[in-house]
Protein backbone atom coordinates (compact mmCIF):
# COMPACT_ATOMS: atom_id res chain seq x y z
CA UNK A 1 0.00 0.00 0.00
CA UNK A 2 1.43 3.32 -1.05
CA UNK A 3 0.84 6.08 1.37
CA UNK A 4 2.07 9.58 2.09
CA UNK A 5 1.45 10.75 5.65
CA UNK A 6 2.41 14.30 6.55
CA UNK A 7 1.31 15.53 9.97
CA UNK A 8 -0.23 18.95 9.61
CA UNK A 9 -0.94 21.05 12.68
CA UNK A 10 -3.27 23.57 11.15
CA UNK A 11 -3.55 26.99 12.72
CA UNK A 12 -6.84 28.84 12.73
CA UNK A 13 -5.07 31.95 11.53
CA UNK A 14 -4.32 30.20 8.25
CA UNK A 15 -8.01 30.29 7.32
CA UNK A 16 -9.96 33.34 6.28
CA UNK A 17 -13.50 32.00 6.57
CA UNK A 18 -16.38 34.19 5.52
CA UNK A 19 -19.62 32.36 6.22
CA UNK A 20 -22.01 34.53 4.21
CA UNK A 21 -24.96 32.78 5.90
CA UNK A 22 -23.60 29.39 4.92
CA UNK A 23 -25.02 26.13 6.26
CA UNK A 24 -22.80 23.14 7.02
CA UNK A 25 -24.34 19.71 7.43
CA UNK A 26 -22.64 16.98 9.46
CA UNK A 27 -23.56 13.32 9.05
CA UNK A 28 -22.44 11.36 12.13
CA UNK A 29 -22.12 7.58 11.89
CA UNK A 30 -23.02 6.90 15.52
CA UNK A 31 -23.30 9.87 17.83
CA UNK A 32 -23.57 7.68 20.94
CA UNK A 33 -19.77 7.35 21.14
CA UNK A 34 -18.34 9.74 23.72
CA UNK A 35 -15.75 11.43 21.57
CA UNK A 36 -18.06 12.67 18.81
CA UNK A 37 -19.72 15.09 21.23
CA UNK A 38 -16.34 16.77 21.68
CA UNK A 39 -15.83 16.95 17.91
CA UNK A 40 -19.30 18.43 17.49
CA UNK A 41 -18.72 21.16 20.07
CA UNK A 42 -15.58 22.25 18.20
CA UNK A 43 -17.39 22.29 14.85
CA UNK A 44 -20.32 24.25 16.24
CA UNK A 45 -17.98 26.75 17.90
CA UNK A 46 -16.32 27.64 14.60
CA UNK A 47 -19.60 27.82 12.69
CA UNK A 48 -21.30 30.03 15.29
CA UNK A 49 -18.31 32.37 15.39
CA UNK A 50 -18.52 32.69 11.61
CA UNK A 51 -22.27 33.27 11.60
CA UNK A 52 -22.91 29.96 9.83
CA UNK A 53 -25.65 27.41 10.53
CA UNK A 54 -25.03 23.87 11.80
CA UNK A 55 -27.26 20.94 10.84
CA UNK A 56 -26.60 17.35 11.85
CA UNK A 57 -27.92 13.81 11.59
CA UNK A 58 -27.09 10.57 13.39
CA UNK A 59 -26.99 7.39 11.29
CA UNK A 60 -27.12 5.23 14.43
CA UNK A 61 -24.59 2.79 12.95
CA UNK A 62 -26.71 2.23 9.83
CA UNK A 63 -25.07 2.79 6.46
CA UNK A 64 -28.51 2.82 4.80
CA UNK A 65 -29.76 5.49 7.19
CA UNK A 66 -26.64 7.54 6.56
CA UNK A 67 -27.43 7.69 2.86
CA UNK A 68 -30.91 9.02 3.60
CA UNK A 69 -29.44 11.38 6.21
CA UNK A 70 -27.14 12.96 3.65
CA UNK A 71 -30.04 13.26 1.22
CA UNK A 72 -32.02 15.02 3.94
CA UNK A 73 -29.18 17.44 4.69
CA UNK A 74 -28.87 18.28 1.01
CA UNK A 75 -32.63 18.86 0.78
CA UNK A 76 -32.28 21.39 3.59
CA UNK A 77 -29.86 23.39 1.46
CA UNK A 78 -26.44 22.77 3.04
CA UNK A 79 -23.50 24.50 1.40
CA UNK A 80 -20.95 21.89 2.55
CA UNK A 81 -21.02 18.42 4.08
CA UNK A 82 -18.83 16.85 6.75
CA UNK A 83 -19.30 13.07 6.71
CA UNK A 84 -18.11 10.61 9.32
CA UNK A 85 -18.70 7.48 7.26
CA UNK A 86 -20.29 4.41 8.80
CA UNK A 87 -19.15 2.35 5.81
CA UNK A 88 -16.48 3.62 3.45
CA UNK A 89 -18.00 1.86 0.42
CA UNK A 90 -21.68 2.34 1.16
CA UNK A 91 -21.31 6.12 1.49
CA UNK A 92 -20.01 6.60 -2.07
CA UNK A 93 -23.44 7.28 -3.66
CA UNK A 94 -23.92 10.12 -1.16
CA UNK A 95 -20.63 11.68 -2.23
CA UNK A 96 -21.71 11.37 -5.86
CA UNK A 97 -25.02 13.06 -5.08
CA UNK A 98 -23.26 15.92 -3.30
CA UNK A 99 -20.81 16.39 -6.17
CA UNK A 100 -23.70 16.45 -8.63
CA UNK A 101 -25.20 19.34 -6.63
CA UNK A 102 -21.88 21.18 -6.33
CA UNK A 103 -21.67 20.60 -2.57
CA UNK A 104 -18.12 20.09 -1.23
CA UNK A 105 -17.51 17.09 1.06
CA UNK A 106 -15.09 16.64 3.94
CA UNK A 107 -14.36 12.98 4.73
CA UNK A 108 -14.12 13.33 8.49
CA UNK A 109 -11.73 11.11 10.47
CA UNK A 110 -12.48 8.08 8.28
CA UNK A 111 -11.39 7.61 4.68
CA UNK A 112 -13.95 7.81 1.91
CA UNK A 113 -12.27 6.38 -1.17
CA UNK A 114 -13.19 9.23 -3.50
CA UNK A 115 -10.78 12.00 -4.57
CA UNK A 116 -13.67 14.46 -4.79
CA UNK A 117 -13.84 14.50 -0.98
CA UNK A 118 -11.27 16.24 1.21
CA UNK A 119 -9.81 13.75 3.70
CA UNK A 120 -9.20 15.07 7.23
CA UNK A 121 -7.98 12.83 10.03
CA UNK A 122 -5.10 12.05 12.33
CA UNK A 123 -2.16 9.96 11.13
CA UNK A 124 -3.76 6.62 11.92
CA UNK A 125 -0.78 4.50 10.86
CA UNK A 126 1.27 6.41 13.43
CA UNK A 127 -1.51 5.90 15.99
CA UNK A 128 -1.15 2.16 15.42
CA UNK A 129 2.61 2.40 15.86
CA UNK A 130 2.16 4.32 19.10
CA UNK A 131 -0.28 1.74 20.43
CA UNK A 132 1.97 -1.22 19.69
CA UNK A 133 5.09 0.60 20.86
CA UNK A 134 3.59 1.33 24.29
CA UNK A 135 2.40 -2.26 24.75
CA UNK A 136 5.71 -3.67 23.51
CA UNK A 137 7.64 -1.55 26.00
CA UNK A 138 5.65 -3.17 28.80
CA UNK A 139 5.58 -6.69 27.35
CA UNK A 140 8.36 -7.36 24.78
CA UNK A 141 7.56 -11.08 24.49
CA UNK A 142 4.71 -13.54 24.86
CA UNK A 143 1.25 -14.13 23.42
CA UNK A 144 -0.41 -11.09 21.85
CA UNK A 145 -4.03 -10.50 20.89
CA UNK A 146 -4.98 -7.95 18.23
CA UNK A 147 -8.46 -6.47 18.65
CA UNK A 148 -9.10 -4.47 15.52
CA UNK A 149 -11.75 -1.93 14.59
CA UNK A 150 -14.65 -2.30 12.20
CA UNK A 151 -13.90 -4.08 8.94
CA UNK A 152 -16.05 -1.45 7.18
CA UNK A 153 -13.74 1.36 8.36
CA UNK A 154 -10.40 1.74 6.50
CA UNK A 155 -8.90 3.18 9.70
CA UNK A 156 -8.99 -0.31 11.20
CA UNK A 157 -6.46 -1.51 8.65
CA UNK A 158 -4.37 1.67 8.80
CA UNK A 159 -4.03 1.12 12.56
CA UNK A 160 -3.30 -2.57 12.15
CA UNK A 161 -0.58 -1.82 9.62
CA UNK A 162 1.17 0.56 12.00
CA UNK A 163 0.91 -1.95 14.83
CA UNK A 164 2.48 -4.66 12.69
CA UNK A 165 5.42 -2.42 11.78
CA UNK A 166 6.40 -2.21 15.45
CA UNK A 167 5.85 -5.87 16.29
CA UNK A 168 7.17 -7.53 13.14
CA UNK A 169 10.80 -7.89 14.22
CA UNK A 170 9.81 -9.51 17.52
CA UNK A 171 7.37 -11.80 15.68
CA UNK A 172 10.09 -12.82 13.23
CA UNK A 173 12.46 -13.51 16.14
CA UNK A 174 9.87 -15.72 17.80
CA UNK A 175 9.58 -13.46 20.83
CA UNK A 176 5.93 -12.57 20.13
CA UNK A 177 3.17 -14.87 18.92
CA UNK A 178 -0.17 -13.47 17.83
CA UNK A 179 -2.63 -16.00 19.27
CA UNK A 180 -5.83 -14.18 18.36
CA UNK A 181 -7.04 -11.45 16.05
CA UNK A 182 -10.51 -10.12 15.32
CA UNK A 183 -12.31 -7.20 13.75
CA UNK A 184 -14.84 -5.46 16.01
CA UNK A 185 -18.17 -4.96 14.28
CA UNK A 186 -19.14 -1.26 14.46
CA UNK A 187 -16.30 -0.65 16.95
CA UNK A 188 -18.74 -1.61 19.73
CA UNK A 189 -17.22 -2.39 23.16
CA UNK A 190 -19.65 -5.28 23.65
CA UNK A 191 -18.42 -6.88 20.43
CA UNK A 192 -14.80 -6.36 21.46
CA UNK A 193 -15.53 -7.96 24.83
CA UNK A 194 -17.14 -10.97 23.16
CA UNK A 195 -14.18 -11.34 20.77
CA UNK A 196 -11.75 -11.16 23.67
CA UNK A 197 -13.72 -13.70 25.71
CA UNK A 198 -13.64 -16.14 22.80
CA UNK A 199 -9.90 -15.68 22.31
CA UNK A 200 -9.23 -16.19 26.02
CA UNK A 201 -11.26 -19.39 25.98
CA UNK A 202 -9.49 -20.68 22.87
CA UNK A 203 -6.10 -20.06 24.49
CA UNK A 204 -6.92 -21.20 28.04
CA UNK A 205 -6.27 -17.59 29.16
CA UNK A 206 -2.64 -17.88 28.01
CA UNK A 207 -2.44 -14.25 26.86
CA UNK A 208 0.18 -11.66 27.83
CA UNK A 209 -0.81 -8.44 26.01
CA UNK A 210 -3.60 -6.94 23.93
CA UNK A 211 -3.29 -4.33 21.20
CA UNK A 212 -6.81 -2.88 21.00
CA UNK A 213 -7.43 -0.26 18.35
CA UNK A 214 -9.48 2.31 20.25
CA UNK A 215 -10.67 3.11 23.76
CA UNK A 216 -14.08 1.57 23.25
CA UNK A 217 -12.62 -1.77 22.21
CA UNK A 218 -10.06 -1.45 25.01
CA UNK A 219 -12.94 -1.09 27.46
CA UNK A 220 -14.44 -4.34 26.19
CA UNK A 221 -11.08 -6.06 26.46
CA UNK A 222 -10.51 -4.86 30.02
CA UNK A 223 -13.98 -6.09 31.00
CA UNK A 224 -13.17 -9.54 29.60
CA UNK A 225 -9.80 -9.62 31.36
CA UNK A 226 -11.27 -8.43 34.66
CA UNK A 227 -13.86 -11.21 34.59
CA UNK A 228 -10.96 -13.68 34.48
CA UNK A 229 -8.91 -11.90 37.15
CA UNK A 230 -6.38 -10.82 34.51
CA UNK A 231 -6.74 -7.04 34.67
CA UNK A 232 -3.52 -5.08 34.61
CA UNK A 233 -1.87 -6.67 31.58
CA UNK A 234 -0.80 -4.27 28.80
CA UNK A 235 -3.76 -3.00 26.73
CA UNK A 236 -3.74 -0.17 24.19
CA UNK A 237 -6.41 2.22 22.97
CA UNK A 238 -6.92 5.62 21.39
CA UNK A 239 -9.18 8.71 21.48
CA UNK A 240 -8.52 9.96 25.02
CA UNK A 241 -11.96 8.88 26.24
CA UNK A 242 -12.36 9.91 29.87
CA UNK A 243 -13.06 6.35 30.99
CA UNK A 244 -9.92 5.16 29.21
CA UNK A 245 -7.73 7.85 30.72
CA UNK A 246 -9.07 6.83 34.12
CA UNK A 247 -8.11 3.22 33.28
CA UNK A 248 -4.61 4.43 32.43
CA UNK A 249 -4.40 6.12 35.84
CA UNK A 250 -5.74 2.95 37.48
CA UNK A 251 -3.24 0.79 35.61
CA UNK A 252 -5.73 -1.35 33.67
CA UNK A 253 -4.94 0.28 30.31
CA UNK A 254 -1.41 1.06 29.18
CA UNK A 255 -1.94 3.83 26.66
CA UNK A 256 -4.65 5.92 25.07
CA UNK A 257 -3.35 7.67 21.99
CA UNK A 258 -4.88 11.12 22.34
CA UNK A 259 -6.27 12.69 19.20
CA UNK A 260 -7.47 16.09 20.29
CA UNK A 261 -10.92 16.09 18.74
CA UNK A 262 -11.22 19.80 19.44
CA UNK A 263 -8.54 20.45 16.83
CA UNK A 264 -10.03 18.00 14.32
CA UNK A 265 -13.51 19.50 14.63
CA UNK A 266 -12.20 23.04 14.38
CA UNK A 267 -10.20 22.34 11.23
CA UNK A 268 -13.08 20.43 9.63
CA UNK A 269 -15.43 23.37 10.11
CA UNK A 270 -12.87 25.81 8.76
CA UNK A 271 -12.22 23.67 5.67
CA UNK A 272 -15.95 23.19 5.07
CA UNK A 273 -16.56 26.95 5.24
CA UNK A 274 -13.64 27.71 2.93
CA UNK A 275 -14.79 25.21 0.30
CA UNK A 276 -18.43 26.33 0.65
CA UNK A 277 -17.15 29.82 -0.15
CA UNK A 278 -15.55 28.60 -3.36
CA UNK A 279 -11.98 27.74 -2.31
CA UNK A 280 -10.43 24.71 -3.97
CA UNK A 281 -9.15 21.68 -2.07
CA UNK A 282 -5.62 22.42 -3.20
CA UNK A 283 -5.83 25.80 -1.44
CA UNK A 284 -6.31 24.36 2.07
CA UNK A 285 -3.47 25.14 4.52
CA UNK A 286 -1.51 22.03 5.45
CA UNK A 287 -2.80 20.08 2.45
CA UNK A 288 -0.84 17.05 1.27
CA UNK A 289 -1.45 14.47 -1.41
CA UNK A 290 -2.39 11.06 -0.05
CA UNK A 291 -2.48 7.86 -2.10
CA UNK A 292 -5.26 5.64 -0.83
CA UNK A 293 -5.20 1.82 -0.62
CA UNK A 294 -7.34 1.86 -3.77
CA UNK A 295 -4.79 3.94 -5.65
CA UNK A 296 -6.69 7.23 -5.61
CA UNK A 297 -4.76 10.43 -4.96
CA UNK A 298 -6.67 12.61 -2.50
CA UNK A 299 -6.22 16.03 -0.97
CA UNK A 300 -5.78 15.50 2.74
CA UNK A 301 -4.67 16.93 6.06
CA UNK A 302 -3.28 14.84 8.93
CA UNK A 303 -3.06 16.04 12.51
CA UNK A 304 -0.57 14.73 15.06
CA UNK A 305 -1.60 12.27 17.81
CA UNK A 306 -0.03 12.06 21.29
CA UNK A 307 0.34 8.79 23.25
CA UNK A 308 -0.85 9.19 26.85
CA UNK A 309 0.54 6.77 29.45
CA UNK A 310 0.93 6.94 33.21
CA UNK A 311 4.12 8.93 32.64
CA UNK A 312 2.44 11.93 31.01
CA UNK A 313 -1.17 11.99 32.24
CA UNK A 314 -0.63 15.58 33.30
CA UNK A 315 -0.71 16.59 29.61
CA UNK A 316 -4.45 15.96 29.21
CA UNK A 317 -5.27 17.67 32.51
CA UNK A 318 -3.21 20.75 31.68
CA UNK A 319 -4.83 20.91 28.23
CA UNK A 320 -8.28 21.02 29.84
CA UNK A 321 -9.26 17.75 28.16
CA UNK A 322 -10.21 16.06 31.43
CA UNK A 323 -10.48 17.20 35.04
CA UNK A 324 -8.14 15.84 37.66
CA UNK A 325 -11.17 14.53 39.54
CA UNK A 326 -12.43 12.52 36.57
CA UNK A 327 -8.97 11.27 35.69
CA UNK A 328 -8.16 10.09 39.20
CA UNK A 329 -11.51 8.60 40.23
CA UNK A 330 -10.87 5.47 42.29
CA UNK A 331 -7.08 5.83 42.07
CA UNK A 332 -5.36 5.20 45.41
CA UNK A 333 -1.76 4.67 44.32
CA UNK A 334 -1.48 6.57 41.09
CA UNK A 335 0.91 8.65 39.05
CA UNK A 336 1.10 12.41 38.78
CA UNK A 337 -1.36 14.16 38.82
CA UNK A 338 -3.24 11.63 40.97
CA UNK A 339 -0.79 11.15 43.86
Amino acid sequence: MRKVFVAAALASAAFTTSALAQTVGVSWSNFQEERWKTDEAAIVGVLEAAGATYLSTDAQSSSAKQLSDVESLMAQGVDALIILAQDAEAILPAVQAAVDEGIPVVAYDRLIEDPRAYYLTFDNVEVGRMQARAVFEEQPSGNYVMIKGSSADPNADFLRGGQQEILQAAIDAGDITIVGEAYTDQWLPANAQRNMEQILTANDNNVDAVVASNDGTAGGVVAALTAQGMEGMPVSGQDGDHAALNRVALGTQTVSVWKDARDLGRVAAEIALEMAGGAGMADMPGRVEFTTPGGNVMNASFLEPVPITRRNLNVVVEAGWISQEALCQGVTDGPIPCN
